[in-house]
């Protein structure tokens, strides 16, 4: 069974907080916190949140009734970032110009699985 959490309209860009996800892709969850823990980035952080909120939900009884699972049991299958929407400005500069800005956001996705289902 795969435990899923997500978050949307993360406010940073999606292609800042990848990097962290290909890190973690196809570690063990323990392993992959470990990892997320030591990285300076503002993503890891991001990251090591909806990991934690992952392997909250593989622990949850109501989400997984009759069954315990150990967090080093668990596998990241699915770290997904996908571009969000955009806050969009203008700046003003000389001459009576303005340049655009882009606000970029994201939406972060971690699946779990367990190896024993594997």
């Amino acid at each position: 069974m795969a435990f899923k959490a997500s978050h949307q309209h993360a406010r940073m860009s999606a292609r800042k907080v990848r990097l962290m996800a290909d890190m973690i892709r196809g570690k063990f969850a323990d392993e992959a916190l470990d990892i997320l823990k030591y990285q300076p980035h503002r993503g890891a952080r991001l990251l090591e949140k909806v990991l934690k909120s992952a392997i909250g939900n593989a622990q949850d009884p109501e989400q997984n009734p009759g069954k315990t699972v150990r967090v080093e049991q668990l596998v990241v299958t699915d770290a997904r970032v996908d571009g969000g929407p955009m806050f969009k400005r203008i700046r003003p500069v000389s001459r009576g110009m303005a340049y655009g800005i882009k606000r970029r956001t994201s939406h972060i996705h971690v699946g779990l699985t367990d190896i024993s289902e594997m």
